[in-house]
């Protein structure tokens, strides 16, 4: 029982986590925020995952997951940036912007890292919640 009940808050924890220090090691600093909405994608695409694995191919979750992460970007920075006037991100002079708050060349970027979360999120279930053992489909 405790092991369900601790299974979102870890998950969160990893997924904020991580993508906060992915974000100091390659801009050199983060805000507070992008732990909270690390956590939050991270999650949403391990129930992803967990619900649809079997159904679909890993390419497709891949890709669900990029627009889960960006549509959630979307929504943070139109509240945080936008609204509040925070400035934690601004990507107005990277191509194919959308308000400055998303754009394609990092919605290609998180096709590629869902992978990353994909594996992860299933490795973190297995090795600590005792669910199955991952098992990828490609196509």
């Amino acid at each position: 029982m405790w092991r369900q009940i601790s299974k979102l808050p870890f998950l969160f924890g990893v997924g904020g986590g991580v993508y906060y220090l992915m974000e100091i090691m390659f801009r050199g600093y983060s805000h507070w925020s992008m732990a909270v909405l690390g956590g939050i994608c991270f999650v949403l695409i391990g129930l992803l995952d967990a619900r649809y694995s079997l159904r679909f191919p890993v390419w497709a979750q891949m890709l669900a997951s990029a627009g889960i992460i960006t549509g959630l970007e979307f929504l943070t920075g139109w509240l945080l940036n936008i609204k509040l006037g925070w400035n934690v991100w601004d990507y107005g002079a990277v191509p194919f912007n959308l308000m400055g708050q998303i754009c394609l060349p990092f919605t290609i970027l998180w096709f590629f890292l869902s992978f990353v979360g994909i594996v992860l999120d299933d490795y973190l279930r297995y090795w600590f919640f005792r669910e199955a053992k991952p098992h990828y489909r490609w196509f």
